[in-house]
């Protein structure tokens, strides 16, 4: 692994593999650099990948006090250490990180998001009691059950994709790092001020599953409808995870728009 150092002093890990033009991974909630261990490969073949692991998991530091501010820059310092002409792929809470991001730095050339999450027209993002009834579930110790949860009420996962992440290399680092899926609940306070990217000009491609929730996908047509320059394309068949359940898919679509 190396590491880059974040504004306020925490050092952010991120794997370094593959050959070409920079590539930045930028994982959700609950995982960890393996998240995408599945499609490494493939993007391996075309790029130089930095798969970062942010703040509280994997090999990255943390620091007593939380504040979604602290992911932006942590993302910024790995897309600058990057070097020119970024490519980055952000998925979930990822997502939200990487469009604040790309506010914060001068050296991208495309962005790709996959259902950034963040309410949208006075709708809440998650119901205000499940933060309290994943942290009862935390405290029992029974950690497995708890991101169960998390994916069934946060993310609205059937059955069928919740045991496909169970069987993807990043489950024991999602396991390890549960509790910080409570402090990443922060992105239902976030406030979405279009006017903010108006102006950021940068090649972006929107990924929505079809069968994802509307709460899902409302943020990335917002974004969409704010961006200069952006697209969207639906994921048929799909939800939140398509880089597990349909790596194929997902990786026609992302190899398709990013350019070597």
């Amino acid at each position: 692994m190396d590491f880059i150092t974040s504004a306020d002093g925490t050092r952010i890990a991120f794997e370094r593999s593959g050959s070409g033009p920079p590539l930045v991974l930028v994982h959700g909630s609950t995982a960890d650099h393996t998240r995408w261990a599945n499609i490494l490969p493939d993007l391996e073949s075309r790029f130089t990948v930095f798969a970062m692991d942010r703040r509280g998991r994997g090999k990255s530091g943390d620091a007593s006090d939380y504040a979604l501010e602290r992911e932006y820059e942590d993302v910024s310092a790995v897309i600058r250490a990057a070097g020119p002409d970024v490519g980055v792929i952000g998925h979930s809470f990822g997502a939200l990180c990487t469009m604040e991001a790309a506010l914060r730095v001068d050296n991208l050339k495309q962005l790709v998001l996959y259902e950034p999450a963040f309410p949208v027209g006075g709708s809440p993002l998650y119901s205000p009691d499940i933060p309290d009834r994943l942290k009862a579930i935390l405290e029992t110790g029974d950690r497995d059950a708890m991101l169960v949860a998390f994916f069934k009420d946060v993310v609205g996962a059937p059955d069928a994709q919740i045991e496909a992440l169970r069987a993807d290399p990043s489950w024991p680092g999602r396991i390890a790092a549960a509790h910080t899926a409570l402090r990443e609940l922060a992105d239902g306070d976030y406030v979405f001020e279009p006017e903010r990217f108006q102006d950021l000009a940068v090649p972006t491609l929107m990924l929505v599953g079809e069968n994802s929730p509307k709460e899902l996908t409302a943020p990335a047509r917002a974004l969409n409808d704010a961006l200069p320059d952006s697209q969207i394309v639906t994921l048929k068949g799909q939800g939140h995870v398509a880089m597990t359940t349909a790596p194929k898919l997902f990786l026609d679509a992302v190899m398709g728009f990013l350019a070597p």
